[in-house]
């Protein structure tokens, strides 16, 4: 019997203050990269906790999720190397699309490519904890604007730190009841 494929499932948090967002600058296989703050759903934990719990952790902010954005899936295919890429040049064009298409790159996947179903959540930005020690990997929080954002497109984790800010510029909010959490 063949296998059956899961995606892992990840959160992140879009966080504006005056205009800004707050990201992170993490070291990957990649390099250093900007992603949202964001991470791998832990067992037993609801998606909205795991987003507040994986902001603290890599910021050193609180957050409270007030707002789904939207629910990603993305394969992250692996080239004939065997290596991945993600943010990584090559994977982006001018525009911060990406390229090869979406729909392209699922039809490419192989059963071993890691695909990532993240869940992007907007809310109020809380205490800051200053001192707290930030995951390992983290090398600071920051600010920044979304042309700032826009221009490091090459340097992003991946496709999905610019389609979750567009999709939040465009006003993209859903209420959290459409995420259900069961004991």
């Amino acid at each position: 019997m063949d296998s059956i494929w899961k995606p892992n499932v990840t959160v992140a948090a879009l966080i504006e203050r005056e205009g800004r967002f707050l990201l992170v600058e993490e070291e990957t296989e990649d390099g250093l990269r900007f992603n949202q703050p964001a991470g791998h759903l832990d067992h037993g934990e609801s998606l909205v906790a795991a987003c507040a719990r994986e902001t603290l952790e890599e910021t050193a902010w609180g957050f409270r999720p007030t707002a789904l954005v939207g629910i990603y899936l993305w394969p992250r295919s692996r080239p004939a190397t065997g290596t991945t890429h993600g943010g990584a040049g090559g994977v982006f064009d001018q525009t911060g699309q990406t390229s090869p298409s979406f729909s392209e790159r699922v039809a490419g996947a192989r059963p071993d490519d890691i695909s990532y179903l993240r869940f992007a959540f907007s809310g109020e930005l809380g205490a800051h904890e200053a001192g707290r020690a930030l995951d390992t990997g983290i090398q600071r929080a920051l600010w920044m604007t979304p042309d700032e954002i826009r221009a490091s497109v090459e340097r992003h984790r991946s496709p999905l730190v610019w389609q979750c800010v567009s999709d939040y510029l465009t006003g993209r909010r859903f209420p959290l009841e459409l995420v259900r959490h069961y004991d």
